[in-house]
């Protein structure tokens, strides 16, 4: 994909915007291919937008892909501005990118409203983005924020934020242990469960549910 306008004058931008809305998820595909493989300014915002309406999950993930092969200084304010969108998948894909660039300052993105946001698929992305870009200052109140959100839906969404503020460890376990005297009884389940995890990384996470629902009345 050159950086040049072709012939016709169109511009490297338009050509890939057009190309990322080709029917086939096949061509968008490699479309998204070509624009990581020859990264070009231009393309970073094409690439955003797609990513908040891209429905085939392996073209969403070549468009991340793509993403991070562009500068930071780039990508990273632009993805900032996005976690921000209306749009659940806007904010997924941008907090999902986001963690996959790795930049510090990335940090800026995980709000307390994102971490409680009401998609769970914005709220999953959001706590897996947190722990990995939390500043080591910030750990303890992350997980407050993450503790506030325990017994927080199914058990698929539940598995998700253990295993998340699984990765705070040590910082994690006062907040934990605070929610466990307070709040619904699914609150107090998944908090003492939690406390097992973190005390136990080996122990499944269903394991733990199962023993807390037993001890928890």
């Amino acid at each position: 994909m050159s950086p040049e306008p072709d012939a016709a004058g169109t511009e490297p931008a338009d050509r890939l915007r057009a190309a990322l809305a080709a029917a086939s998820s096949s061509a968008r595909l490699q479309s998204a291919l070509a624009a990581g493989t020859y990264p070009d300014p231009r393309f970073v915002p094409v690439l955003v937008d797609r990513s908040a309406v891209e429905p085939d999950f392996f073209v969403r993930d070549m468009l991340t892909w793509a993403l991070t092969r562009h500068p930071a200084d780039i990508t990273v304010p632009r993805l900032i501005y996005e976690a921000g969108s209306d749009v659940a998948q806007a904010r997924s894909q941008a907090l999902h990118t986001l963690s996959k660039v790795g930049d510090p300052r990335g940090w800026s993105a995980i709000t307390p409203e994102v971490l409680r946001d009401p998609d769970e698929t914005v709220a999953t992305t959001a706590w897996r983005t947190a722990v990995g870009l939390v500043p080591p200052e910030e750990r303890a109140q992350l997980a407050e924020r993450l503790a506030s959100q325990l017994g927080r839906g199914g058990l698929q969404t539940q598995r998700s934020l253990t295993r998340s503020i699984a990765e705070l460890a040590d910082d994690a376990l006062p907040a934990v242990q605070a929610r466990a005297t307070v709040g619904d009884r699914v609150a107090r389940v998944h908090a003492v469960a939690m406390e097992r995890v973190i005390r136990d990384p080996d122990e499944a996470f269903d394991t733990a549910i199962a023993e807390a629902s037993r001890l928890v009345r």
